[in-house]
């Protein structure tokens, strides 16, 4: 049976990592279900949700040239169109984020790309006067305490 990208496949946990599990498919071809890709809320221990010999429905989402086979628990769930749409992406840190912040560009009441230049440069501004006063007055420069 060829393993194809968007087929979903019923399986069986062989074994549990701290990064994710391994689901046996057919015939020996064993693929990874990442912890990312497990359930639709955060997954600290996959023991919380996957036991050894569990029977799990899987979609297949990559397979790659050396054989590795990338699997998807939560994407193998059907969910009515509506819910699909309010999932977030979930990209190699988990979330559809940038750096552990919500990134929404544009939108209502968001500052422009210039107002947050300028915004950056102020406060930069402000952070290396703070710092050059502090460091004159430790080499006893200009408006440094005078003993």
């Amino acid at each position: 049976m060829a393993i194809e990208v968007g087929s979903k496949l019923e399986g069986k946990v062989t074994g549990i990592t701290h990064f994710g599990a391994f689901v046996d498919l057919s015939g020996g071809v064993t693929g990874l279900v990442h912890i990312s890709e497990i359930a639709d809320s955060y997954v600290k221990d996959v023991h919380e949700h996957l036991k050894i010999n569990d029977m799990v429905t899987v979609k297949v989402i990559n397979v790659d040239k050396d054989g590795k086979i990338g699997l998807s628990i939560r994407q193998a769930v059907d969910r009515p169109p509506e819910q699909q749409q309010q999932l977030p992406p979930r990209g190699p840190r988990g979330g559809g984020d940038r750096g552990g912040r919500n990134f929404r560009p544009g939108g209502p009441g968001r500052a422009t790309f210039e107002d947050k230049v300028s915004r950056f440069l102020k406060d930069s501004e402000e952070r290396i006067s703070n710092l050059k006063k502090s460091t004159e007055s430790k080499r006893g420069g200009r408006g440094g305490r005078r003993s």
